[in-house]
Order: C-alpha cells, then structure tokens, then sequence
C-alpha cells in the first residue's frame, strides 16, 4: 500500500518530485544499511549461530522456566543490540519455541519475551533497530557516544521488563518441567559467524570516527558471510537477494515519501505547538510518552519519522527521548511496531494463539515502568556525559 500511496501523494502534488527525489536520499543509507544487516543475520543463522543459542539455552535452563526465561533475555537483549531486532524476531523466536518444546517448559513467557525485548533492547546502538539510525542521523552523535548514552536506559529498561515478566508470568514460570526434558548436546560455536560479527560491530566504530555510514561496513560483514555460503553452495544469488527483503526497502522509501507530504501539509505546524521543548526530565518525559503514544496509534517509524524534525533542534536529548518512545512504546499493541506484527504471525504459525487482552495488559504493566526508568536513565546520562 505505501508504494502506491507514495505515488499518489507525488501525482497529486501533495509532495513535490523534489522533495520526494530529497526524502528517498536521505532514507538511502538507512534503508542500505536496512539490507545489508538482514543479510548479515540470515547467514549467521545459515552459519548455525541460532541452532547454538538454542543448545546452549536448553543445556543452561535444564527444564527450569526462570533460568530459560533468564537466558532468553540475555540472548534476545545481545541479539537485538547487534543484528537488529528482525533477527530476534524472524530467527531467535522460532530457535525458543523448539527450546521450550525440547525442555518441556512452558513456551509463553519465553515466547513474549521475544517480541518485548525485540523492542526495548534495540535502544542499545545506532544498528539495533531502523529507528534507531533514523535518530542517529539526526542526533550528530558519534556511534560511540550514541552507545555510551544509551547503555544506562537500554540495561535498566530491560531490567524493569525482566521484574515485570517474574509477576505476570510466575504462574506459568513456578510450572515444573515434566522428567526426561531433552537438553541437547553441547552446541557448536559457528566461529567463523561471531568473528564476523565481531569485526563488523569494530568497524562501525572505527567508521564512525572517519564519518564513513555505517551501511558500507554492514555490507562488508554481510559480504563476507553471504560470499562464504555461495562458495560453499549453501545458498544462490537469489538467496541473496531475498534475504535483503527488498520488498521491504521499498515501503520503507514510500513511507517515509508518504510522511514527508503529510509533515509539508500541516503536520508540521501541529507538532510545534505540542512537542515540549528543552531537554530537562520533564521535557524528556513528556517526549518520550508523546512518541510512545504516536507509536501505537500510526506505528512507530511514521511516528519516528514525524517526531525528529520539531525534536532535533533542542539537542541530541531530546531526539533520544523521542527514541525511548518509539522502541519501548510499541509493547503496549500489535500495531506499535512491524516487529510485533511479524512475530504474532510466527506465533500463530506455531499454533500457539496470542490473547489480545493478555499481551495489552502486559504492554500496560511493563510499557510505563520501562519507559520511565529509562527516560531517567537517559537524563542521568546526558548529565553525566
């Protein structure tokens, strides 16, 4: 639908082929950088990287719900800082449900978890999650420095969501595991998959302080691990290609075109009057539930992409409160992130339902306490820093 309706909106004038040709430019290195990682995290699981978190996640829970739930947060909060949250949700949600299923726990908790943390832990770096390089762009923040003020509200904020999963769920966590669960054999590291990965989030440093775009070192990581799975016959250019998701990209592109004309056409004006300025706790705080809000009401990379243009002239703060919003938000509905759309329909593949009223009672609990211990966070950061 954001194709066509992209084209509309240049048709009827709404948006200017000028601006149009000027939003899809500015949204090229994100959406490049987009590819690249999908690609990076596709042949890490072609590598076997999820099939050994599986292992060893069996292997460390051994049948007990907490320590799976435990060692899923721990999982899921690296693999999302790192690959960006579509590998926690297309690759690892999977990886857990036949982890549940082999130890004989529970899979619910731990199933959420995914989707929860595929949001709240992508707060860590600038590759964590498209709204993040989004935010990055606009921040004029360094990678390291995004990093460093981030890495206090990224370890809280999951510290909260943990808290909130032990009570709403410890009824299906206090369920023992029925005798003769199979933990699996010992995995086997796919080194040559971390070492890859390893390089690739060193050069994204080392990048950034050349100011070269994060997208040309993702492609160089997912080049060396898509060139080894050619050679070795494991996938096909097509492969390649599909794994780029490139139909993806496009509603990326024609979104942020869509957005741009709506922003020309008033909403501009409207979000001046409601955006709070400055970047005290206050301000953070009422910025931050004001793009939590927007998220779930239009999703959260229109509501990135409306938010950081009246945001970024009060500093990077205030763009990063704008990002606390639009990550950890997105828990309170199915319609807050593509993230948890995509993951209710792997759920529903595994033939497990997913109760509306369960997952916004949960987004209730966990979406105000995360967000406001990681806005604090946030302001204790930029004060320190």
């Amino acid at each position: 639908m954001a194709v066509p309706a992209a084209g509309v909106a240049v048709a009827t004038g709404a948006i200017s082929l000028d601006h149009a040709r000027a939003e899809a430019e500015r949204l090229g290195p994100v959406v490049g950088f987009l590819a690249a990682v999908l690609v990076l995290a596709h042949f890490c699981d072609v590598e076997g990287l999820f099939q050994a978190c599986g292992a060893w996640m069996a292997r460390w829970a051994r049948g007990r719900p907490v320590r799976l739930l435990t060692a899923v947060f721990a999982l899921a909060s690296a693999i999302t800082a790192v690959l960006s949250l579509d590998a926690t949700i297309v690759l690892l949600t999977p990886v857990v449900f036949a982890t549940a299923a082999r130890t004989g726990v529970r899979p619910k908790p731990h199933v959420y978890a995914c989707t929860h943390l595929s949001n709240t832990a992508s707060l860590l770096l600038p590759v964590s999650n498209l709204t993040n390089l989004l935010a990055f762009a606009a921040s004029g923040l360094s990678f390291t420095r995004f990093a460093v003020l981030m890495a206090l509200p990224w370890l809280v904020a999951i510290g909260a969501e943990y808290a909130v999963f032990r009570r709403f769920f410890a009824r299906d966590l206090a369920a023992a595991a029925p005798p003769g669960g199979e933990p699996g054999a010992a995995p086997r590291l796919p080194l040559f998959a971390l070492v890859t990965v390893g390089c690739t989030l060193a050069g994204f440093v080392v990048a950034s302080a050349f100011g070269v775009e994060p997208a040309w070192v993702a492609a160089a990581g997912a080049l060396v691990l898509a060139g080894r799975a050619l050679v070795r016959r494991r996938a096909t250019p097509l492969t390649v290609v599909r794994a780029a998701a490139p139909s993806f990209l496009a509603f990326v592109l024609a979104l942020g075109v869509v957005v741009r004309a709506v922003v020309d056409n008033g909403l501009a004006g409207v979000l001046g009057h409601v955006v709070p300025g400055g970047t005290g706790l206050p301000a953070l705080l009422g910025l931050a539930a004001l793009a939590a809000v927007l998220a779930n009401l239009i999703n959260n990379l229109p509501a990135v992409l409306v938010l950081l243009p009246p945001a970024a002239p009060a500093g990077p703060g205030a763009v990063l409160a704008v990002l606390l919003g639009v990550n950890i938000g997105p828990n309170l509905t199915y319609a807050g992130s593509l993230a948890t759309l995509l993951w209710r329909r792997i759920v529903h593949q595994h033939e497990h339902d997913v109760d509306l009223g369960e997952f916004t009672r949960l987004g209730l609990l966990a979406v105000p306490s995360c967000l406001a211990v990681a806005v604090v966070a946030l302001w204790g950061s930029l004060q320190v820093f």
